[in-house]
């Protein structure tokens, strides 16, 4: 695999998304949280609909409806990730283009902004009328949940190299760009760059211009936008070696790490 001949959807599915165990613990987090099943699941800022796929492949009466503004990420989800369900699953996903501040759909059980797509939103109205949508699309007992990272090399100016192999274990580097950081509105531009054995490159494969929003004004934005219920879900702990576990759990205090991921979950 080279950066001629590598596909920067598959890579990045490969390097950043875990679509299984996040699946995994908005299953296990809405069971501890209602008692009834969840069906139509909502993702928002959907990209290759990775996500909303996995979710309609759990259940037979599993619904996905995956929501992005570029067509051309939605059709390289279709020719691939759908192409890879079967008729029935195929059949309870729908894949649409639009804006998520103006997207009409069913109202869901739960919606999804993961990979951090939330922090396109620059100033706090606009997040907060995110927010607000996200409330409006949700049935009375619906829950939003949202990733979130920072850690005090969050805002630094800093090249993190990850070794990877995507599904068919070719090898390749996941290059995580913080390219500048504004303390003054926090506002930072990222990118992703790949870098394969032959030491060929695909540079700025993906481009953020985003904001670092820190928990507590997430939180606050939420309660704000009329959710009732806000819990951090942070990782815990593995005590052999010191890394994170896996397991998240409601938690009121976290570890001042440089750098950690964590999960909200807001409630309606």
């Amino acid at each position: 695999m080279t950066a001629a001949t590598a596909d920067r959807h598959l890579l990045y599915q490969s390097a950043v998304q875990d679509v299984e165990a996040e699946i995994d613990f908005i299953e296990q987090t809405w069971s501890e949280l209602r008692q009834r099943p969840a069906v139509l699941l909502r993702e928002d800022f959907c990209g290759t609909a990775n996500t909303a796929c996995e979710w309609v492949r759990r259940h037979p009466d599993c619904q996905a409806i995956g929501i992005d503004s570029d067509a051309g990420v939605l059709e390289w989800g279709r020719q691939y990730n759908l192409a890879e369900l079967d008729e029935s699953q195929a059949k309870r996903i729908e894949l649409l283009l639009a804006d998520v501040l103006h997207a009409s759909t069913d109202l869901a059980d739960i919606i999804l902004a993961m990979n951090f797509s939330y922090y396109l939103f620059l100033e706090r109205d606009d997040l907060r009328r995110y927010f607000e949508c996200a409330r409006d699309g949700l049935v009375d007992d619906g829950i939003l949940f949202l990733d979130a990272y920072g850690g005090y090399e969050a805002p630094m100016v800093l090249t993190e190299p990850r070794e990877c192999e995507d599904e068919d274990g070719n090898e390749f580097t996941y290059i995580w760009e913080q390219a500048s950081f504004n303390p003054i509105d926090s506002c930072m531009d990222c990118h992703i760059h790949f870098e394969f054995p032959d030491k060929s490159r695909m540079d700025k494969a993906f481009s953020y211009n985003w904001r670092l929003w820190t928990l507590p004004e997430i939180q606050e934005i939420l309660f704000e936008a009329g959710f009732s219920q806000v819990d951090v879900y942070w990782e815990g702990t593995d005590e052999k070696n010191n890394e994170g576990n896996g397991i998240y759990t409601p938690s009121t205090v976290g570890d001042a790490d440089p750098g950690w991921v964590c999960y909200v979950v807001a409630q309606v």
